[in-house]
């Protein structure tokens, strides 16, 4: 293990669990309690309070993420610290990503969009469950209109160990997912639609009020919580997820 100085140690252990910086205390252990690091909600932050917060995590070589980042915002937080990578379609800031899949993983995730105008929100599910380690593969436009886009991935859908389907509209393409594959499907309501969609409240009682078993939803456009719950089921139940988590944190 090796000896280190009273002051290495304290070094080490003094932003254990949380750090306390200007208009935050950051939680650096919350990867390793939950398996899911901190992740910052970048939407009614200023730039200088992302940068203050990213400069904390990027201190500690550790996964940096924040979500509901609009592009101009993103530039600014870039101006300062260019190491950080900007996702446009998803809204995200990533940083110090996994090189590899994690082996504490089951399998793939599958992301599957019903319409383009999901997109956004399936690109936010996507880099949230690649940043936590998971294999991810993507299909977008695969609605119920064309129901023979969708049954051209069974395959796909078939060997997943998760799905994450997102959905406006009506929000039916997550009933029939669930119906023709037999691994836990995360479903996500979008706020596409018109006017009777009521920024996807008719999405999400529909798909609250599916009759397909396993399925379990989200709130309207949250890409990140389904990305979270479906990397918690696609993780190993085994001693060392923790540990491997911790890499993220």
């Amino acid at each position: 293990m090796g000896d280190i100085s009273i002051e290495q140690a304290f070094q080490t252990l003094r932003h254990m669990p949380g750090q306390s910086i200007e208009d935050a205390c950051i939680d650096h252990h919350r990867g390793l309690r939950t398996g899911i690091p901190e992740v910052i909600y970048g939407e009614s932050k200023t730039s200088k309070q992302i940068i203050s917060i990213a400069t904390a995590f990027l201190q500690q070589n550790t996964l940096f993420l924040a979500t509901r980042v609009d592009p101009q915002k993103a530039n600014l937080v870039r101006d300062v610290l260019p190491e950080i990578s900007y996702h446009e379609q998803a809204r995200m800031l990533t940083c110090n990503l996994h090189e590899h899949y994690s082996k504490q993983t089951r399998g793939d995730i599958l992301v599957l969009c019903a319409g383009t105008s999901d997109i956004p929100v399936g690109e936010e599910a996507k880099i949230t469950a690649q940043a936590l380690g998971n294999s991810v593969t993507s299909h977008y436009d695969v609605g119920v209109a064309g129901l023979h886009r969708l049954f051209s991935k069974q395959d796909e859908i078939a060997s997943a160990s998760v799905i994450i389907v997102v959905a406006g509209m009506e929000g039916a393409l997550p009933s029939v997912v669930s119906g023709i594959c037999s691994c836990p499907v995360v479903a996500v309501p979008t706020s596409i639609g018109y006017g009777t969609s009521f920024n996807g409240i008719s999405a999400l009682l529909g798909m609250l009020n599916s009759c397909a078993p396993g399925l379990a939803v989200v709130n309207i456009d949250n890409g990140f919580g389904a990305a979270c719950h479906a990397s918690a089921i696609n993780r190993k139940n085994t001693p060392d997820t923790l540990q491997d988590s911790g890499s993220t944190v």
